[in-house]
């Protein structure tokens, strides 16, 4: 009986993911506002809290598996053990679906804030990165640094508060950007582990909890603290999510968030020129070689380089390869690479505005 209920939630599942890519525009925004509102429940339960529950919650989960794994072994059940253990995965797979994960088959969000977004050309892709290159500089600047000239350390748990709240000027503008502002929060245990594997933020569908870990590039941590926050707002898609945090980030008029959010865009947009013509990369960054503004905006990208560079490991090759599935699964058909797709949105936002 267990298995046969197993079966029936997937089988469910696997319909409601058909149905869902099949004909978006008849099931949302019904359904992504559903999904707000079962998120902002969950966060209710859990926000006093300013570190991730979920985390220690998958921890206690593993230890739970090992120990009745090895139960069942000596009792000679392990047949029961795996309908167990199958029925409480389907469990878990079909809340995380039905509550969240349904939100990757949603129309673009372009459509919803009414952005022209499309290809562009190399040349237009050059002129917004340039663009984004003068207004991250600008606002270098201004950034509270120390005798070195390094930006001063943020308070993790106030950019916390603050990037759970993000939204609430564009959600005034836009029924898309409404939804949970709780605070975004810290790893409890595995915040470095996730470094190591090229991660820095994490959503969890079944807690509804956004976070991030603590020793993510403090310049980077407004922007993404937002990122998490946009996929609690059921922005399932990365480009989405990238490009939604960076509105949140100008919008706020904290400088700290106006920095990352234009040192960010910035950052996409030249890795993308970079990647499709390197000369052009290249004289772009000449052409301001002289510019004060521009050469601390560099200082603040070596550091940040340098910051992440006692975290390389070969982890991460496992760890895109996961994402990669998970994203295609959900039919992000670019997997992994749909983080820097944020570019076509970041070109139509400059073209427009």
């Amino acid at each position: 009986m267990k298995v046969i209920l197993g079966v029936i939630l997937l089988a469910i599942d696997g319909t409601e993911m058909f149905l869902f890519k099949r004909f978006p525009d008849f099931f949302f925004p019904a359904y992504r506002n559903l999904s707000k509102s079962w998120v902002t429940f969950l966060n209710s339960l859990t926000n006093f809290l300013k570190f991730s529950l979920w985390d220690i919650i998958a921890l206690f989960l593993g230890i739970l598996f090992i120990n009745t794994f090895i139960k069942a072994i000596r009792k000679r059940r392990i047949i029961k053990w795996f309908i167990n253990v199958f029925l409480v995965v389907s469990i878990f797979i079909s809340i995380a679906i039905n509550g969240w994960l349904l939100n990757h088959y949603a129309p673009s969000l372009s459509g919803y804030i009414h952005l022209d977004v499309k290809e562009y050309s190399v040349s237009e892709l050059s002129d917004a990165c340039e663009y984004y290159l003068l207004k991250a500089s600008d606002l270098a600047v201004q950034m509270d640094r120390d005798d070195d000239m390094k930006v001063i350390d943020y308070d993790f748990y106030e950019i916390g508060e603050l990037a759970g709240k993000s939204y609430k000027t564009l959600g005034n503008e836009y029924d898309v950007f409404k939804g949970s502002d709780a605070r975004v929060k810290r790893f409890s245990i595995i915040g470095d582990y996730l470094l190591y594997n090229d991660i820095v933020g994490m959503f969890m569908p079944l807690s509804g909890e956004a976070s991030v870990p603590y020793n993510v590039a403090r310049i980077q941590l407004p922007y993404y603290m937002c990122h998490e926050a946009a996929h609690r707002l059921g922005l399932a898609s990365e480009q989405e999510a990238n490009f939604a945090a960076f509105m949140a980030c100008i919008e706020n008029d904290d400088i700290r968030f106006k920095y990352s959010g234009y040192y960010m865009a910035f950052s996409y947009c030249y890795s993308s020129l970079y990647r499709v013509n390197p000369e052009m990369a290249k004289e772009l960054y000449e052409k301001y070689s002289e510019d004060e503004k521009v050469k601390l905006l560099r200082y603040d990208r070596s550091i940040v380089s340098q910051h992440y560079e006692k975290y390389q490991s070969s982890l991460k090759e496992v760890s895109d390869k996961i994402n990669d599935t998970y994203l295609k699964t959900f039919s992000q058909e670019d997997g992994i690479q749909s983080y820097g797709m944020v570019t076509d949105y970041l070109i139509a936002y400059y073209k427009k505005y």
